[in-house]
């Protein structure tokens, strides 16, 4: 009986992480006495099993300086390897190219123009605009206005007509 009393007592003493030599499953399990009536929240915490804390290691200055580097590489490999994949997208991409199916002719001035955005930033460039531009309509910056073909759809109706390349 004194044996029990006395191996129960050791194993119910703290032990420190740094040294504890032996691992945790080889230790004995205290064997516990069935006279005591067991308190219902200890029930429901001896249910659940506890994860076992992972010794950590002493904060020091050194440590600290090791893990910021560790972290500083792990963000360049990350930067690297995103700008690989844009790299790799950018080159599977098709370059934008104009079907060269509808272009459009000025009626005032008879200029033919590629495409329909051609027509909008060449009438913007040359300051033919201004009063749509003044109003609003194009927004705060009409030089990236991609849709500014369709307000002068709705303005200037009349001055444009599209050819179709196989009407030429």
């Amino acid at each position: 009986m004194s044996i029990k009393k006395s191996r129960s007592k050791e194993a119910l003493k703290p032990e420190k992480p740094e040294t504890q030599e032996t691992p945790v499953e080889a230790l004995p399990e205290p064997e516990k006495e069935s006279t005591t009536i067991p308190n219902p929240d200890e029930q429901a915490s001896t249910l659940e099993p506890t994860p076992e804390p992972t010794p950590t290691p002493p904060l020091t200055m050194k440590y600290l300086y090791q893990e910021i580097q560790t972290i500083k590489a792990q963000l360049v490999e990350q930067s690297q390897l995103i700008t690989q994949l844009q790299e790799t997208l950018a080159r599977k991409r098709k370059p934008v190219t104009s079907n060269g199916k509808i272009q459009i002719r000025d009626k005032q001035t008879g200029t033919v123009y590629p495409s329909k955005n051609n027509y909008y930033q060449s009438l913007l460039k040359s300051g033919e605009l201004k009063d749509l531009v003044d109003k609003g309509l194009f927004g705060d910056i009409p030089q990236k206005n991609t849709f500014g073909w369709y307000v002068l759809v709705c303005e200037w109706s009349d001055r444009f007509e599209e050819v179709h390349k196989a009407a030429q």
